[in-house]
């Protein structure tokens, strides 16, 4: 069994490419043509919607396999649709997963203990079924978490990552605008509360260090906010970082590459809107290239973080 941090650096190394994919589709993001020729052959229209997302989200996945390490799925995205979204998303994951890719699920699940258990068994884990029989649900390697409870709430994945060599991103600084609402409070001790939550993360991450010197316990950090990012990275050395908020969020190369190292690795930046809905924006595309319009603009996001992280790191 391996490290999960250790396995997503190394095909970042391969790829030099630390670019996520976000497949976070809904029915708008789709070009029409998908959407019709999925309702000549289902009646129910939950069903299509299932459907159709998993053909873009595997058009898409075919087309950038070859050039990003993973991808992440926001299950919020896949929820709305039901049953036959849910269905997409453990496809999705499924076909991901067998084409080499690392697999993030963004859920930010958390709970109280019992409950946390359960949702790390469902994501990361096993669940028992009759029979001493278990099963897998999803082929997923990480899965975003909220540590607003405490620790209650964070060991239960920590125990699965332990023991099934997988990962979770817990969320330090996030990209929303109101994210200091409540994250640049001031505790007693003069740290912001996000900054406590960067300390516990780093402290929570230490048994789970990789031979790439990274922990498979990581952090979220939104790439709106370079400052504190930079701070961040100071305060977590060890925590691989998953920077939500380039693109369509309005963040660039420049504003993300405070979360490298002095090597350019340790983190990695998803982009959804800004790649799945390129054939939207891209001059006079054939909606039937809309898979081709996210390659191409893949691999403008390659360029744009590659010198960024070269121009920071000297």
């Amino acid at each position: 069994m391996t490290n999960f941090a250790d396995r997503l650096l190394l095909e970042i190394k391969h790829k030099n490419n630390p670019t996520v994919l976000g497949l976070d589709p809904k029915l708008s993001y789709l070009p029409e043509f998908l959407i019709n020729e999925v309702s000549e052959e289902i009646d129910n229209p939950l069903d299509v919607a299932g459907e159709a997302l998993y053909r873009f989200n595997v058009a898409l996945i075919d087309e950038v396999a070859d050039m990003i390490p993973a991808v992440k799925l926001q299950l919020a995205y896949y929820e709305m649709y039901g049953i036959p979204g849910l269905r997409a998303f453990r496809r999705t994951c499924a076909y991901a997963n067998e084409q080499g890719l690392s697999v993030i699920a963004d859920g930010k699940r958390n709970d109280i203990g019992s409950t946390a258990e359960a949702y790390a068994r469902a994501y990361l884990g096993t669940t028992e079924l009759a029979e001493g029989l278990t099963t897998s649900l999803y082929s997923i390697d990480a899965l975003t978490v909220n540590a607003y409870l405490g620790f209650d709430g964070i060991e239960p994945f920590l125990n699965v990552i332990n023991t099934k060599g997988k990962g979770c991103f817990i969320l330090v600084r996030t990209s929303n605008p109101s994210a200091k609402d409540f994250q640049d409070l001031v505790l007693e001790n003069g740290d912001k509360l996000y900054e406590a939550v960067a300390n516990k993360v780093n402290t929570w991450g230490e048994l789970f260090v990789g031979e790439l010197g990274y922990s498979s316990v990581g952090a979220v950090v939104g790439a709106t906010w370079p400052e504190q990012a930079a701070e961040l990275r100071q305060r977590m050395p060890r925590s691989l970082i998953l920077v939500p908020g380039y693109g369509a969020q309005g963040a660039t190369g420049a504003d993300v590459a405070v979360n490298f190292d002095e090597n350019g690795m340790g983190a990695i930046v998803n982009a959804s809107r800004s790649l799945m809905c390129a054939w939207q924006r891209e001059e006079n595309c054939d909606p039937e290239d809309f898979a081709g319009a996210c390659r191409r603009a893949a691999e403008a996001m390659q360029k744009d973080l590659l010198r960024a992280i070269d121009t920071h790191i000297g």
